[in-house]
């Protein structure tokens, strides 16, 4: 469900939970912040922007092959 602490050190390269907070909110990502000081991430928020585009990707040039009999 969320990120383990090792996880968000990985993440954002910081150990101390100030730090994180602050590389996650200028990369974007929404995180709450538990009883302990320490962000709180869903997974699935970093899958959503790290994770595979759900947009095909569109060709650059026409398909002049279809115009050939």
């Amino acid at each position: 469900m969320f990120l383990s602490k090792k996880e968000l050190q990985e993440l954002t390269g910081y150990q101390r939970p100030s730090a994180q907070i602050r590389w996650l909110s200028r990369n974007g990502y929404r995180s709450a912040v538990g009883a302990d000081g320490c962000p709180k991430v869903l997974k699935r928020m970093v899958y959503a922007k790290l994770g595979p585009s759900t947009h095909q990707a569109i060709d650059e040039e026409p398909d002049f092959a279809a115009l050939v009999r």
